[in-house]
């Protein structure tokens, strides 16, 4: 894999989303679960969300017509 390739980074970011998004759920779900990794991963998946954003604004800028 070519990790100048934005296409396949965007994949690789909402990929590791999707995982934290399920393991975030499953967490959430367990009464002695620990808050502090919980408020962790959740923290890190809204990184990766705006990494996604910006990656994909780059690979399709707006088109004014």
């Amino acid at each position: 894999m070519n990790d100048d390739d934005p296409s396949e980074v965007l994949q690789l970011l909402r990929a590791e989303h999707r995982r934290l998004d399920m393991e975030i759920e499953l967490m959430s779900g367990i009464h002695d679960g620990d808050e502090i990794e919980l408020a962790r991963m959740k923290k890190r998946k809204l990184r990766l969300k705006d990494e996604i954003v910006v990656l994909s604004d780059r690979i399709t800028p707006d088109i004014i017509a």
